[in-house]
């Protein structure tokens, strides 16, 4: 026993050091750990709103595409309404 304290008196230094290295590489470790949680609640946060951002943009993606082939329909009946008055007019049978 007194072997052991000889030695650790002597290597107070050396027992120093590795028990911070060890504390040191704790709180790295720990630190690791809490980035990781933070990063993947932000994930999840971002998937959560990014689905309810998609699904809104798609709502009105529809809504448009609705718009626009009602502007279609309405487009080519006017179309046909003044192709016939023309040809009506021509005397000219399409």
């Amino acid at each position: 026993m007194t072997e052991l304290k000889t030695w650790a008196k002597q290597n107070a230094t050396l027992i120093y050091f590795l028990i911070a290295q060890f504390v040191a590489i704790g709180a790295g470790a720990a630190s690791v750990l809490a980035y990781m949680v933070k990063l993947e609640t932000r994930v999840n946060t971002m998937e959560t709103r990014g689905a309810q951002y998609t699904v809104a943009r798609m709502d009105e993606m529809k809504l448009n595409i609705a718009r626009l082939q009602q502007d279609i329909e309405k487009n080519e009946d006017s179309i046909k309404l003044i192709r016939e008055v023309m040809t009506r007019k021509l005397n000219i049978n399409p």
